[in-house]
């Protein structure tokens, strides 16, 4: 499974979509209301189930030979590694990051409630920190969280996640890193948490 992580802003969706075609039909390339419907308002608790889907639907496409690329919300690596099936996949995550600047611009552009930005600019804070340090401030993740999670597995994890600084970047250019990420990921020149044999 191939996780592209990010705060609201990063350009998660548009990375995605720029290298869906790419990697078909070796990768399938989702979101999570790609895997079930998005709830009228959802929670902490229902990301966390949709990353267990997620790592399970990986685990179905792994059988023949498939991988699968979740991009476009913003799942934390940690959901995704502490997701109940997450031992019986081999798992790689990338951060796609931008500066605060950035996030604060295109949120901007987008039309996001001004209300709304401090906490994805906060979101986006934690996740660099979560990027390097699984134990960074776990109330973000646990709180109202899925109880079906193993979040102590994540202190057990040899912690290396890639990071993509789009900052400067095009939509193509991070893209273009996107996608060489994933083949790094695939033929095993990135960092990847195995499956337990």
């Amino acid at each position: 499974m191939l996780l592209i992580s990010g705060a609201s802003g990063t350009g998660k969706t548009s990375v995605r979509e720029a290298i869906a075609c790419d990697l078909a039909p070796g990768v399938g390339a989702v979101e999570l209301r790609h895997l079930d419907t998005v709830p009228a308002a959802p929670d902490v608790a229902w990301r966390q189930r949709m990353a267990e889907r997620a790592v399970a639907r990986s685990r179905e496409l792994d059988e023949h030979g498939r991988h699968l690329l979740l991009a476009g919300d913003p799942v934390a690596p940690g959901e995704v590694l502490a997701a109940p099936t997450a031992t019986s996949v081999d798992i790689a995550v990338c951060l796609l990051d931008v500066s605060e600047g950035a996030q604060r611009e295109r949120l901007r552009r987008r039309g996001e409630p001004k209300e709304l930005v401090p906490h994805h600019v906060a979101f986006a804070a934690w996740l660099r920190r979560h990027a390097s340090d699984p134990a960074h401030m776990p109330h973000v993740l646990t709180t109202g969280g899925w109880e079906g999670m193993d979040w102590p597995r994540l202190t057990t994890l040899p912690w290396q996640i890639t990071v993509i600084d789009g900052s400067s970047m095009t939509v193509t250019e991070a893209g273009r890193a996107a996608l060489q990420w994933v083949q790094d990921a695939i033929s095993g020149r990135a960092p990847v948490f195995r499956r337990c044999r």
